[in-house]
């Protein structure tokens, strides 16, 4: 196993940047993050395992079609009608000429901004505060601005603004490992799920169960663990009062990418991608539910050769293939402690949409 990287987030990929952004008023209780790729673009692929997703141009990221890199991913709120904030970010794209380029002047591109989209509508009281194209720009702009490098921003941030996760608020959470060979696999998660990220038994977060990194899981006195318990139940009931009139049965979705500094062809960062939710299924559970949208987005900078120097060209396929098995396990366990990270780091919501106590309030 690896070890953690320089701030621990999905920016120890040199090239990545995040930003977030956060819908205005004091109903509102969403909002969107933005990958920011660095100039030329990444490989990317897309792997959809929920059974209600919201999402835009992943079939671009199929490794049968055209579009070899893209300049940017989009996680949203605000379901459906978030995907409107990929059009933002495509506008700020296209003014700096970035894109899928279709004709001879430079200026003639397309950006290719695959999104994908949770549901958080009236989570703040206002079924209409969700994210659109001016939430999508703001948040490119967020992104634009950070250095390289800088540490991703956790908890009630962006697209983790209204996340909630089996009644408890969920958020941001990122992470990286740092393998022995120097590559960098990282992981951001926005998690909003319908099933639960905490073990009811014993109140420890599933994904501390398998983090290797953070030492063995601390479990709960049994007495604070059943005051959590209670209060948890208390706020699950008074959130379905106060959302008497929102969607039933709760609609979620956990979006996540995984990127790698790694050189990956798509058909490769496409098997990244599907590993990815391996991580994903151990710090959530139930996952991949009829009403989630589960989504890991997986990019490749390609600053990094995948394949080792061997004597026999056989030998080094399968070289080549050991390197890219450590990189999908690295991808895995990189979200499970990025999901683990989202519920550690939200701050509890109180208001007209609901009641979500965070894991901090609970334990």
């Amino acid at each position: 196993m690896g070890q953690t990287t320089r701030t621990d987030s999905l920016t120890d990929v040199a090239g990545l940047r995040v930003g977030h952004a956060r819908v205005p008023g004091d109903r509102a209780l969403s909002g969107t993050t933005v990958v920011l790729a660095p100039e030329g673009g990444v490989v990317a692929a897309v792997d959809v395992r929920g059974g209600g997703p919201g999402t835009r141009e992943t079939d671009a990221l199929d490794p049968r079609n055209l579009v070899q890199r893209i300049d940017a991913v989009v996680l949203t709120g605000g379901s459906a009608y978030g995907l409107d904030a990929a059009s933002g970010v495509m506008a700020w794209l296209e003014e700096r000429g970035r894109g899928f380029q279709v004709g001879p002047d430079p200026a003639q591109v397309v950006p290719v901004v695959p999104a994908a989209c949770l549901f958080d509508l009236g989570r703040g009281g206002d079924w209409r505060a969700r994210p659109d194209a001016t939430t999508g720009r703001t948040a490119a702009e967020a992104a634009a601005r950070t250095e390289d490098g800088a540490a991703v921003a956790e908890g009630n941030m962006g697209a983790g603004t209204g996340a909630v996760i089996g009644g408890m608020k969920g958020g941001v959470g990122s992470a990286s490992i740092l393998l022995g060979s120097g590559v960098t696999v990282a992981a951001l998660a926005v998690v909003n799920a319908s099933g639960l990220a905490v073990d009811p038994l014993t109140g420890v977060a599933y994904g501390r169960y398998f983090d290797g990194h953070d030492g063995p899981p601390d479990y709960p006195a049994a007495e604070v663990h059943t005051a959590a318990q209670r209060r948890l139940a208390e706020a699950r009931e008074e959130s379905a009062r106060r959302s008497a009139t929102s969607a039933r049965p709760p609609l979620n979705t956990t979006l996540a990418v995984v990127a790698t500094d790694v050189e990956l062809t798509r058909a490769q960062a496409q098997k990244l991608a599907g590993t990815a939710h391996d991580g994903l299924a151990r710090a959530v559970r139930p996952v991949h539910l009829l009403t989630d949208g589960d989504t890991v987005f997986a990019l490749s900078t390609g600053t990094r050769p995948v394949l080792h120097e061997a004597p026999d060209p056989a030998f080094a396929v399968q070289l080549a293939a050991a390197a890219l098995n450590e990189v999908l396990a690295a991808g895995a366990d990189a979200l499970t402690r990025a999901v683990t990270k989202a519920v550690l780091a939200a701050e509890g919501v109180d208001g007209p949409g609901g009641d979500y106590p965070a894991y901090r309030d609970l334990y």
